[in-house]
């Protein structure tokens, strides 16, 4: 709508330029015309440059900044802070963040104090099974945390699959009249550089760091049709993690209704995804693409040197150490297909140490 009324303002100035006098055949435009239309021309190109990142100052030739639905890819170098700062922050704007609780809650919180939408309203959501345990972080301001009580699990892929209901309750019951945009972020990460407003989106998906240079056959997509995450051979456009799903709240609560009802009928037929929650994930960008994609520096791996590509590293998941019974959790999940193994040795191999 925004963007409709510049445009009619502007054509109302071309109009009445259009117009000459009898005396002198010059335009002679309205009085503050002119000024308008100037002012609705530059805020047409912020509105451009903002929401769909049509960046003037892209200097950026060595990687892909759009997608082929128009669709831009934020890197490094692609976007003017400044600019985007000064169009979010006139309009006041709330980002919640959700993450589930653990051992890495400490480093999360501290990192994102640090980088994560600094000069924004930032509200914490933590899901937990042990509320006493969330530590104390001194926050900013402008920035508040809610701890949010959860039933225990033995098992961490029940928490990935439950992470979509999570979403969709608390959309449902605190969310939707009270903020503007969502994150929901994994804990095992930290923050090393700017994360900004730059990210913002209607839905935003982060490139997988192990797949962002590999041929579509590879991706570790789910290939049973018996489930509502299968994803044909040939089909797909990008290796999406599951990491980082973010938009505004309306569209994140689609997102999570949809992936939540889908895990349902999966559950129902006693089937559960490649990567649980990440396969539902794929599968919905399939059919809805993202209206924003931030590159592998958003989701990085502690592990991985950074490439030629990757200039910042931004997000990163941290190295983990699992227990015998979590590897053999994963052990049990790797007969699925090949692709699941390879996706596994590739992105996990230095994590494992049987404890």
């Amino acid at each position: 709508m925004l963007v409709h009324q510049l445009f009619w303002v502007c054509n109302c100035f071309l109009l009445h330029k259009g117009k000459r006098t009898a005396q002198n055949q010059e335009c002679t435009p309205p009085s503050g015309v002119l000024c308008v239309s100037v002012c609705a021309c530059i805020c047409i190109c912020i509105y451009l440059y903002v929401y769909s990142n049509v960046c003037l100052c892209n200097r950026r030739k060595d990687v892909m900044t759009v997608t082929p639905w128009l669709a831009p890819v934020v890197w490094e170098e692609t976007f003017d802070t400044s600019l985007i700062d000064s169009f979010y922050k006139m309009q006041n704007i709330t980002v919640a963040t959700t993450v589930c609780a653990g051992e890495f809650l400490k480093d999360f919180l501290e990192s994102a104090e640090k980088h994560y939408m600094q000069g924004y309203r930032v509200h914490y959501y933590i899901f937990t099974d042990q509320p006493e345990a969330v530590p104390m972080v001194t926050l900013g301001a402008n920035r508040s945390l809610t701890t949010l009580k959860l039933p225990s699990s033995n098992r961490w892929q029940e928490i990935t699959l439950r992470r979509m209901e999570k979403l969709e309750k608390l959309i449902d019951t605190q969310m939707i009249n009270e903020v503007d945009y969502i994150f929901s972020l994994d804990v095992d990460t930290k923050f090393y550089g700017h994360w900004g407003a730059e990210t913002l989106g209607d839905i935003v998906a982060v490139i997988h760091p192990g797949y962002y240079s590999t041929p579509r056959d590879e991706f570790p997509y789910e290939r049973r049709p018996e489930s509502q995450a299968y994803i044909p051979q040939g089909m797909g456009d990008y290796y999406y993690g599951g990491a980082v799903i973010g938009g505004l709240v309306e569209e994140v609560h689609k997102l999570a209704k949809t992936c939540r009802m889908q895990l349902d009928m999966d559950k129902a037929n006693s089937i559960e995804a490649a990567w649980q929650e990440e396969s539902h994930l794929n599968k919905y960008f399939l059919h809805n693409k993202p209206t924003k994609i931030l590159s592998p520096e958003y989701l990085w791996q502690d592990f991985k040197s950074k490439t030629h590509e990757i200039k910042i590293s931004r997000f990163s998941q941290v190295i983990k150490i699992y227990t015998f019974e979590q590897g053999s959790q994963i052990n049990h999940q790797l007969h699925i297909n090949n692709s699941l193994i390879k996706h596994y040795i590739y992105v996990n191999y230095w994590q494992l140490t049987i404890m």
